[in-house]
């Protein structure tokens, strides 16, 4: 691609060419303030509404400022990034986006960590000149997510999100003028759209505009309950992402200092969802394999490829999406749901408690979390399986809330019998480990052979869509992955029109997988920091004593006592679910 000189403040800069002004500024550490623009580097996309204006610069030769973000660089440009009239007309914009703005930073969510609150510091802005009638929105409370859209700016960086990474196109702008706003289709709330609570929406909003439901005071109540036993799980992401909540760095594995907070905290027992991991491990990789020896044995009307069902995200988009699927993907339930379920049976017979006086709280990275433990299937007589869950971020809060210095705490251990874990029920954090974790344990069940090498370097990675074919001594089982609902839909439409070559697919909805979930601290599209997760979860996996799910000695355990085999009809009854028509119905 052929290179042009611009001047940037008086330094010359050399880019190729199609490259935005605020880019090039990038190149020479030229920050210029933005708000709509954002470039997510981990799944390609870039929004640049140019609605904003914060990114206004000075052009030599052009009578009006250009926007940063979507004026292209061109040979012999000169640009101004900070001259009083750049300066001014900032503020003037900040200032009337204020105007409609509510002055709520003390209690909202985003306060501290919010890009419309860090911009008007920046421009100095102490006062609000323009007064006038303020916009006023009704307030939408999903089981997930909630909308307060008296604080959109109509950065429409949630509808960048949600149309062009994930394909759900649940939101987008509506009306105009004074009355616009980003919202699903003639203003009906998330929970009857076509919303899949991933949450990615809320992951890139600048402002407290979308928000997770905020669990933290019910898990306190809880806590505080003198006639409850609570006990908490933590999946795999999670670790590998909660100190940066704490000034570590990005990848920094706090497991240890992790279990020690929740026990300060006050939770009876802290467990492991990789336990729950390595036991979704031995349904789903039953469940592929009685597929399969089907599938070789001449069963035409066996459904191949099985879909992996981790990821509630996933599950919503498939029932929405394709809801004439529904017998293709695996029925286990997700590992915090099988958690829920053993721990309301197998551990409350263990520990001699009542179902209903056992409470079950998850900390998780994702929000679609928080609508799928509330789910009817996943319920007894109304009580639920997992009765709270709180994202990674609501955890930190809790942590600080409690006065605790996190990295001065000790490392401690998870509770057994349900905090034992192998290295496969870790990488269920990244992209592709769901599947790498299912072939280490399928594949000496199906050959009943060791599996010397466990690592499948083939499996991992960040490309959007990866394949590989994992020779089963002589049997080339061929796998699809996808992250991210974008990349689903491309597998799926290939399903759906008999073309697909694959006998498994794992799919989950957040770029990156979990380290990439709507509730870990937020990333900002910065890619780095995901692979610097994903390593973090690969060193634990690496660093375990046994790295094989139907090898962790508490799983075995479990059968041997309680369950009986995989996919019997005791393990069927509580660790598979079944799944429903949600597409939307067209009256």
């Amino acid at each position: 691609m052929s290179q042009i000189k611009l001047t940037i403040d008086n330094k010359t800069v050399q880019v190729a060419q199609g490259t935005s002004i605020v880019d090039a500024a990038k190149q020479i550490g030229v920050n210029i303030p933005t708000l709509c623009h954002m470039k997510l580097e981990h799944v390609g996309y870039e929004n640049k509404p140019g609605g904003c204006r914060i990114c206004v610069v000075e052009l030599e030769g052009r009578k009006n400022l250009a926007p940063a973000c979507k004026t292209i660089c061109t040979e012999g440009m000169q640009v101004s990034t900070h001259t009083l009239r750049v300066i001014n007309a900032r503020r003037t914009v900040m200032e009337l986006i204020l105007s409609d703005h509510p002055a709520e930073c003390l209690t909202c969510v985003k306060s501290g960590k919010c890009d419309l609150q860090t911009r008007a510091q920046e421009l100095g802005i102490r006062e609000i000149p323009y007064q006038g009638e303020q916009s006023k929105y009704k307030e939408d409370k999903s089981p997930a997510i909630i909308r307060d859209m008296d604080k959109c700016i109509m950065c429409r960086r949630c509808e960048m999100m949600c149309k062009q990474v994930q394909t759900v196109g649940c939101l987008s702008a509506i009306n105009r003028g004074f009355e616009s706003v980003v919202a699903p289709a003639f203003e009906m709330d998330l929970e009857k759209s076509t919303c899949t609570y991933c949450g990615q929406c809320v992951a890139v909003c600048p402002t407290g505009a979308l928000s997770e439901i905020d669990n933290t005071r019910k898990v306190i109540a809880a806590l505080v309950n003198p006639n409850k036993t609570v006990i908490v799980q933590t999946a795999p992401a999670v670790r590998a992402a909660l100190g940066e909540e704490f000034g570590l760095e990005p990848g920094t594995l706090v497991t240890g200092k992790m279990v020690s907070a929740l026990k300060k905290i006050g939770f009876d027992k802290v467990f492991d969802t990789d336990f729950a991991a390595d036991l979704t491990i031995m349904e789903e990789g039953t469940e592929l394999l009685n597929r399969l020896q089907k599938h070789l044995a001449g069963d035409k009307n066996v459904k191949l490829p099985i879909l992996t069902s981790c990821c509630p995200g996933w599950v919503n988009f498939f029932e929405t999406n394709y809801p004439d699927m529904l017998d293709v993907p695996s029925t286990a339930k997700s590992p915090q749901q099988m958690f829920g379920a053993i721990a309301k049976t197998y551990l409350a017979e263990q520990m001699k408690l009542k179902r209903e006086d056992l409470v079950v709280v998850s900390v998780m990275p994702c929000l679609a979390k928080k609508y799928e433990s509330q789910r009817k299937e996943f319920q007894v007589n109304g009580n639920p399986d997992v009765d709270l869950s709180i994202t990674t971020r609501e955890l930190s809060q809790m942590i600080k809330g409690a006065n605790l210095n996190f990295n001065e705490l000790h490392n401690e251990e998870f509770d057994n019998p349900m905090g034992e874990s192998t290295g496969a029920g870790v990488i269920f954090a990244n992209t592709g480990g769901v599947i790498e974790a299912a072939v280490r344990t399928a594949y000496e069940l199906h050959t009943q052979k060791t599996l010397e090498k466990v690592d499948f370097h083939e499996l991992r990675g960040f490309e959007g869509i990866r394949s590989a074919t994992v020779d089963f001594d002589g049997f080339p089982l061929k796998i699809g992955i996808a992250h991210g609902l974008g990349h689903a839909r491309q597998l799926l439409n290939e399903v759906k029109a008999g073309t697909s070559t694959f006998h498994a697919i794992e799919i989950m909805a957040c770029p990156g997988g979990c380290i990439g979930g709507a509730g870990q601290p937020y990333h900002h599209g910065d890619t780095n920091i995901l692979k610097q997760r994903a390593a973090a979860i690969y060193r634990e996996d690496a660093g375990k004593a046994i790295r094989k799910s139907h090898q962790n000695p508490f799983i075995i355990k479990l059968y041997d006592e309680f369950l009986g085999e995989p996919c019997g009809e005791k393990a069927h009854k509580l660790l598979h679910t079944h799944y429903f028509d949600k597409k939307p119905k067209v009256k």
